[in-house]
């Protein structure tokens, strides 16, 4: 059974936990949720980079022996570094970019993301690369983090919330989103309510939990075997605990 750590600048890394325990469903995880100073999208560079380097450190002293920065915005700020300064893997989100320009049939693609991932290095980058056939529509989910923070994933403030900031991308024309956020996804069925079923959302995170397995094969970090009984689950935070159990029991 391996001991893997995980966090975000809030509760919305819990998207990707949720995808990771389908194919890893016995392990021991660490959660950190740094609530308390979240969002982290309009934060500094180098305020980011002093926070991840104190939850690395909490986690690495917590004997994890992976760590998974399950933030869009902290993965662009802070990873080189934190590869650079600790001896231990980290995985990282990368921009959905890839599979929403092969998926897309209006040559279209909106992306919804916080304003510290939209003018990332990494993202820009995979921009470049992967999109230069496509027409990309980029907007902030402006409350999206606030939303998921506060617990309301659904109801008439939610839709009036995701309203605002899908409308632009529909009104060009996109037939797929990328959802750039690890919060996002637990909005999705309130976008895909006002978008209709025939938009496509794309989050990283089923390839994020497959590129750990496949780096933790690499490290010969020892996982399963399958047995349900086994699974243990930690959930820290710098804020309300109440609010990241309750996201929590809704995975």
């Amino acid at each position: 059974m391996a001991k893997i750590g995980i966090f975000d600048s809030g509760a919305g890394g819990l998207s990707v936990f949720r995808e990771i325990r389908k194919v890893l469903p016995d392990e021991e995880y660490i959660y950190y949720s740094d609530s308390a100073n979240c969002p982290y999208g309009e934060k500094t560079v180098e305020f980011i980079i002093d926070r991840c380097r104190q939850i690395t450190e909490f986690l690495i002293n917590e004997g994890v022996e992976i760590i998974v920065v399950a933030c869009n915005t902290a993965t662009a700020a802070a990873i080189r570094t934190l590869r650079e300064e600790y001896p231990i893997k980290f995985i990282g989100m990368e921009p959905a970019i890839k599979p929403a320009a092969q998926l897309t049939r209006t040559g279209i693609v909106g992306v919804l993301a916080t304003a510290g991932t939209l003018k990332s290095e990494k993202y820009l980058r995979h921009k470049e690369k992967y999109a230069s056939d496509i027409r990309i529509v980029e907007h902030v989910g402006e409350g999206f983090v606030e939303l998921v923070e506060a617990g309301i994933t659904s109801g008439t403030e939610a839709e009036a919330t995701v309203k605002s900031s899908l409308e632009p991308l529909l009104e060009a024309g996109a037939d797929t989103i990328v959802l750039g956020c690890t919060h996002y996804p637990f909005l999705s069925d309130v976008i895909i309510r006002l978008a209709g079923p025939e938009i496509r959302l794309i989050a990283p995170a089923p390839a994020i939990a497959k590129h750990l397995i496949e780096v933790m094969d690499e490290e010969g970090i020892t996982y399963g075997p399958s047995d349900s009984k086994s699974f243990r689950i930690d959930l820290r935070t710098s804020g309300s605990k109440d609010i990241l159990e309750k996201i929590f029991r809704q995975l």
